[in-house]
């Protein structure tokens, strides 16, 4: 019986773990949208002064 519980046990683990590292994943990839939608806010004010400088010449 001990055997019985012991296996019982060890696959209740086992879905935890795999929770735990899909919701990591999701939030790495929250980040990195993140990061990419700041990143294009930068580049868009560049932008922006690049064809005001454009429009000069």
């Amino acid at each position: 019986m001990d055997k019985l519980q012991s296996v019982l046990a060890s696959m209740d683990k086992r879905p935890k773990v795999k929770a735990s590292t899909n919701k990591k994943r999701k939030w790495r990839e929250i980040e990195q949208l993140k990061e990419k939608f700041q990143l294009e806010k930068e580049l868009k004010v560049y932008e922006d002064s690049l064809e005001y400088m454009l429009e000069d010449f």
